[in-house]
């Protein structure tokens, strides 16, 4: 596989990722392949992912040295540039991200001679009935310790807008769009539409649409399923809803979720990915569904999601279950599947060639 250069997005909050960038740096030069380092915390203002992308020399491997908030900067511009991201794994939890620092180098030798599986990921993109921008005395409020706001996201030009559909956005999300109050004493109220039907109105907290990806972050920390990120579909999730009915809803991925700021609600803020993007007031709204483009992931094999799960959520098992004795595998792994459960996605048989996921 063809990399002719790399941009990176380095966490550099932490010496390992920047050591691990010095080995990026080098493999490159050593390959003659072109790499640039992608600040998108520089001082003073940030970019939208196309001037990053062009100021970087058009990458087509973004390599992401940090945690999974790092990843989602890297996917940010992966995804606007339909170039391949491959994630090293520096941080906490690591649900996105792929390989350890130390085999960095032979992550980018895989790439480079195609011995890797490209993942492909749902993204999530709006339309809303405004653009979106953030007060220039909330951006200073919440600047306080961390980096610039991104900019509002651009119109989409290639698209019909105006009238009943709104504004669309030229922005994705891999993880998940939230609209959440701004004030701490007053809750947010928002009428929820899936595929173009009142579902409910809700005075919550917030309420978030997330992709399977994302079913493991925001969504998860507020009581939504964990999805396989082989799934399809649209997570609906409110937060601290002041209502009976508080159960996710998971949506086809070609129904959209729409939410509408009542016009007795506080204003709201939405954020993208966790990034602060704009606040409607009541009356204005923002229609999430899933995005044309995808985001291609770099694996080095089968991703093992569930065994990953168990250990950075810190599964156990009940006391009771262990009193019945060790759990075992549901399937045999030392013989090939029956020819009935040849395609089913079930660990490979020790020795054999992993099968493509």
């Amino acid at each position: 596989m063809t990399v002719n250069r790399v941009g990176l997005v380095v966490h550099g909050g932490r010496a390992e990722a920047v050591a691990a960038a010095r080995e990026v740096r080098a493999w490159c030069a050593g390959h003659g392949v072109g790499c640039a380092d992608i600040d998108v915390w520089r001082a003073g203002a940030r970019h939208s992912a196309r001037e990053e992308l062009d100021s970087a020399g058009d990458p087509d491997l973004i390599v992401t040295l940090g945690g999974d908030g790092t990843f989602l900067r890297g996917a940010r511009l992966a995804a606007e540039n339909d170039a391949l991201v491959l994630g090293v794994d520096l941080g906490r939890v690591g649900f996105l991200t792929e390989v350890p620092a130390p085999a960095v180098r032979t992550a980018l030798d895989a790439v480079r001679e195609g011995r890797i599986h490209v993942e492909s990921r749902m993204l999530l993109t709006l339309r809303a009935s405004c653009r979106l921008e953030v007060p220039a005395q909330m951006e200073a409020l919440l600047g306080y310790g961390r980096g610039p706001l991104l900019p509002p996201p651009p119109v989409r030009t290639e698209c019909e807008a105006g009238g009943d559909w709104g504004v669309a956005l030229d922005v994705t999300a891999l993880n998940d769009v939230v609209l959440e109050k701004l004030s701490r004493d007053r809750q947010v109220s928002v009428g929820v539409y899936l595929a173009g039907r009142l579902l409910a109105s809700y005075s919550a907290d917030a309420l978030l649409v997330a992709t399977p990806t994302g079913s493991t972050a925001y969504s998860f920390a507020a009581g939504g399923p964990v999805v396989s990120p082989r799934a399809e579909g649209l997570v609906f999730t409110p937060v601290a809803p002041h209502m009976v009915f508080n159960r996710s809803v998971v949506a086809a991925p070609d129904e959209p979720v729409a939410l509408r700021v009542l016009q007795g609600s506080g204003r709201a803020a939405v954020s993208i990915d966790g990034q602060l993007r704009g606040v409607l007031g009541p009356g204005d709204w923002i229609g999430v569904y899933a995005a044309p483009r995808r985001l291609k992931a770099v694996r080095l094999g089968p991703m093992d999601f569930y065994g990953r799960l168990r250990e950075r959520m810190n599964l156990t098992d009940a006391p009771a279950a262990l009193a019945d004795g060790e759990a075992a595998p549901l399937w045999p792994v030392t013989t090939p599947p029956p020819d009935d459960l040849a395609h089913l996605a079930l660990p490979p048989v020790p020795g054999d060639a992993p099968r493509p996921s």
